[in-house]
């Protein structure tokens, strides 16, 4: 066996991900589709009853992946990062008289042992260990943990030493303090590592277009990665309720500092898009060594903690730059199957065919329009009347296509749960027409006893057609609503032409802010602004639709910055435009 894995990773193809002679790679497409628990707070559902999670964390254990976040009351494992089994597990306890199960949790593995660890302000919380996760098999290692730490995160170096860090507030900084790893009590006094500094990093302001004085940015999330030496500590910020929302780093020579902003900052930022957000996350390794990161997205509809999980390819560029490739964020992508370079993008190049196409719908509750199911908005949705079988949503292509994905994005719209549901489904069927008269079967769920808010389907073999119609089955609360029946493929024109004319006018007034505009193609819907610190490192993507311009204010006022564009429709995308230097 070991002799065919050898002959297999020679035989490596690194371009697709695929080794000669094995089957396609598997793909994915953000959000991740899990089924998400409901938020369990009675107080954050003024506004509807909703999904919700955040603050996610994956460590590798004995080959599989587990994922932990917010009020879950359980976790995922999964043995390739596609498919994820959840597995129902409460970590509160009779004295714990509080709504959160894990409100950010701390996961490490020591050894044979993974160890979790839950957000609180009081010293009443155990460390649970097990050696056995897959088969919920927990008891406690220390209890209870003697220091009280929201958002924790641990980290062991490969000395042997084991370190806590930890932080949430518009106030106070990120701590760290190092933990004795036999008794798990702590050495010495808590440290304070850094703050943010909104007059310098534009990024860090607060608000949805970081223009809000009356609250200063929040930092949060911890998270350290060591590299060649040095010790990356990560960070969330300016606020999770924003588009903007992003992973910042420090990069010191020790543990517990001094740390020093990384120039390229945010390194996970992904605020344009069908879903926008890329914050408070962790940084891991696949098995084959490939850097990974995952973090929170931003939903905030019908709470501000409304919100989901992406999973982004990352790593550490020749000059050890922390990166993470936001590029098509929301567009299939494919999963690595060996070691890969996350530097050249794994977009599959399917493109969105249906982009505020036309759209047509069994029935409309109240302003919930049916196009909002196709306005590459999360916030938006369309929702019928009723939540009964029969009721469906239709999507013209506008021209015969070749269909490869489709991304079904469900809405909670008159929901019933509060907390983690298990045993909960949906079922629908896809149907397709080349004449929108003819139609066949394309997708048959009718017998899905899983939960899948996000469902995303790789279709076996591409179809060509131009009509697609949802039919709802069954729901698992609430009405059939959808905030986004995506469809990926390739269409039969041509590419967009590359974009013109691209200025940017960055004032001395504030040079972290800049107005970008361009213009607009014809044979456009949406185009990617790329930019960075260098012309070699434009890491940071923003796609804007139907535009020719964007306020850009993410900037580090000291530095010059770099931008390029492309076009995009449903047949591909253009050349760039030459790279654009703004001091």
């Amino acid at each position: 066996m070991r002799i065919l894995c050898l002959i297999a990773a020679l035989l490596w193809v690194g371009g697709t991900g695929q080794a000669l002679g094995q089957q396609k790679p598997l793909t994915y497409c953000n959000p991740m589709n899990l089924d998400y628990g409901y938020t369990p707070i009675p107080e954050f559902t003024a506004s509807g009853k909703h999904r919700a999670t955040a603050d996610p964390v994956i460590v590798t254990y004995q080959g599989d992946y587990y994922l932990f976040s917010t009020n879950q009351w359980g976790y995922w494992w999964s043995p390739d990062l596609a498919q994820w089994n959840f597995v129902s597990k409460s970590f509160l306890k009779p004295h714990h008289k509080v709504y959160d199960d894990l409100c950010a949790p701390a996961v490490f593995v020591l050894g044979d042992t993974m160890l979790v660890f839950g957000s609180t302000h009081e010293k009443n919380f155990p460390l649970w260990m097990s050696t056995n996760p897959k088969g919920n098999e927990w008891k406690e290692a220390v209890e209870p943990f003697q220091v009280g730490a929201w958002d924790p995160a641990f980290f062991l170096d490969d000395d042997g030493r084991l370190y806590l860090y930890w932080g949430s507030s518009n106030e106070l900084p990120l701590y760290g303090i190092e933990i004795n790893r036999k008794t798990f009590q702590p050495i010495g006094e808590k440290k304070a590592l850094i703050h943010l500094n909104h007059e310098k990093f534009g990024w860090q302001r607060f608000g949805e277009y970081l223009d809000n004085t009356f609250l200063d940015p929040f930092m949060e999330g911890a998270w350290v990665t060591k590299h060649n030496g040095k010790y990356y500590l990560q960070y969330g910020a300016p606020g999770t309720e924003f588009s903007g929302y992003a992973d910042g780093v420090q990069v010191s020579d020790h543990p517990l500092g001094p740390f020093t902003p990384q120039p390229h900052n945010p390194f996970a930022y992904k605020p344009g898009g069908f879903a926008r957000g890329a914050g408070h996350g962790n940084t891991f390794q696949d098995r084959w060594n490939n850097w990974w990161h995952v973090s929170t997205m931003v939903v905030s509809v019908k709470n501000n903690f409304e919100r989901r999980l992406g999973l982004w390819p990352a790593g550490f560029d020749k000059d050890g730059v922390l990166y993470s490739n936001t590029a098509f964020g929301d567009y299939p992508h494919y999963l690595p199957g060996g070691p890969a370079d996350h530097l050249k993008s794994r977009f599959t190049g399917w493109m969105l065919l249906n982009y505020n196409k036309p759209v047509t719908v069994s029935s409309t509750l109240a302003a919930y329009a049916p196009n909002y199911a196709v306005d590459e908005s999360i916030k938006t949705y369309w929702s019928a009347a009723t939540g009964d079988k029969g009721e469906w949503i239709q999507t013209d292509l506008g021209a015969l296509s070749t269909v490869r994905a489709i991304q079904l994005n469900y809405a909670d719209q008159d929901a019933e749960f509060l907390g983690k549901q298990t045993g909960t489904y949906h079922q629908y069927k896809i149907l397709h027409s080349r004449d929108g008269k003819k139609w066949n079967v394309l997708v048959d769920k009718s017998r899905n006893k899983t939960d899948v808010p996000h469902d995303y389907l790789e279709l076996p073999q591409p179809v060509k057609t131009r009509f697609l119609k949802l039919e709802n089955l069954h729901m698992p609360t609430g009405k059939f609503a959808i905030s986004g029946f995506r469809v990926f493929g390739t269409g039969t024109g041509a590419k967009p032409r590359p974009v013109n004319n691209l200025v940017v006018l960055r004032t001395q007034k504030d040079k972290r802010s800049a107005w970008l505009k361009w213009s607009q193609s014809a044979d456009a819907y949406a185009y990617n602004i790329y930019v960075g610190i260098a012309p070699d490192k434009l890491y940071n993507c923003i796609m804007v639709h139907g535009s020719g311009e964007y306020y850009y204010k993410g900037m580090d006022k000291d530095l010059p910055y770099y931008f390029q564009i492309e076009a995009i429709n449903e047949n591909g995308v253009s050349e760039r435009s030459p790279v654009l230097e703004s001091k």
